[in-house]
């Protein structure tokens, strides 16, 4: 059975998916963009401040779910630009620091809303 997770400390759904499923004692979130929840709007900034924002949306919808990034075990990072990975990487790593998922990074041509980041993620529920 699946259950959805939806809260307001992430952006809103610009489609039709869901922020989270829970099935299978996982969490599979949808890629979550530079979007503040407060504003619906994109993050100004480099990178660093865009993938900072993308980190905080997965963690506020892992958090609604009852769980954390300490128990993600997979994300995929897609950048507009891989020349940003070094950047990326660096704040990235602050958000898991010890034993770290595993992780798909693909540079992706365009993204939602012109953004440079967006970033899905698979964590045990």
């Amino acid at each position: 059975m699946k259950h959805i997770i939806i809260t307001d400390r992430a952006p809103k759904p610009i489609g039709p998916y869901s922020q989270a499923i829970r099935a299978g004692g996982f969490l599979f979130l949808s890629g979550q963009t530079p979007i503040d929840p407060a504003t619906q709007q994109l993050v100004e900034g480099d990178i660093g401040a865009q993938t900072g924002r993308v980190l905080e949306n997965l963690k506020a919808i892992v958090e609604a779910a009852g769980s954390s990034l300490d128990r993600a075990v997979k994300t995929t990072v897609y950048l507009k630009d891989l020349s940003d990975f070094a950047a990326m990487n660096e704040v990235y790593a602050r958000y898991f620091s010890q034993n770290p998922p595993a992780r798909t990074t693909i540079e992706a041509a365009r993204l939602p809303r012109d953004c440079r980041v967006e970033i899905d993620l698979i964590a045990e529920a």
